[in-house]
């Protein structure tokens, strides 16, 4: 299983706000199972992480912005939490469209925690269903989503859990889900 993912390249997408363990466990098991894996964001500064919303952690050197990438560049995507963090994704057309690249393409995403709202944005959760942190799931079914209160919940190359309690098996879906490689394209949302 060390090298489930070798040859393939992850996208984080994350900025200021990101839960700090819902962006470094994903990478290093992605990384354990072989794959390079690219921290994006806004811009190219350093993003500041949290614990639990509300107390300061790490800064995480970005590797790329999202406005110089593409989800061709990518085999999958990640999209950790924070409230913060995907609020500020949201706003930002570019990370919205880099987003919804992969859903056209039928490329596997992982969202934890309030990842999800940057899916909302993007427009990709009509017609699936997922699970999230509590408080966005009215956002998820008003977006049209069913919404399902899960460890894990995997909807054709859409891996979903609820907080960081649930990384252990949201980390194992995903490189199960990255490992498949591409899905058919979902008929509804996901255009590019």
């Amino acid at each position: 299983m060390a090298n489930e993912l070798q040859g393939r390249t992850v996208a984080i997408l994350a900025a200021d706000g990101v839960e700090q363990v819902e962006l470094t466990r994903p990478r290093e098991e992605l990384r354990k199972a072989g794959a390079r894996v690219e921290l994006v964001s806004l811009s190219t500064d350093p993003i500041q992480s949290m614990n639990s919303d509300i107390n300061p952690a790490e800064k995480f050197e970005v590797d790329r912005a999202v406005g110089d990438v593409s989800a061709d560049d990518y085999d999958a995507l990640v999209l950790p939490g924070g409230t913060v963090n995907p609020d500020n994704l949201r706003v930002d057309e570019k990370a919205v469209g880099f987003v919804r690249a992969f859903f056209a393409a039928g490329k596997p995403v992982g969202a934890i925690c309030h990842g999800p709202w940057t899916l909302v944005e993007a427009d990709v959760v009509r017609g699936r269903t997922l699970t999230s942190y509590p408080s966005i799931r009215t956002d998820l079914r008003n977006a049209g989503a069913t919404v399902v209160d899960e460890q894990v919940c995997t909807d054709e190359g859409l891996v979903t859990s609820r907080n960081p309690d649930d990384l252990d098996a949201f980390c194992a879906k995903i490189i199960e889900e990255f490992a498949e490689g591409r899905h058919r394209v979902h008929p509804e949302g996901a255009t590019a």
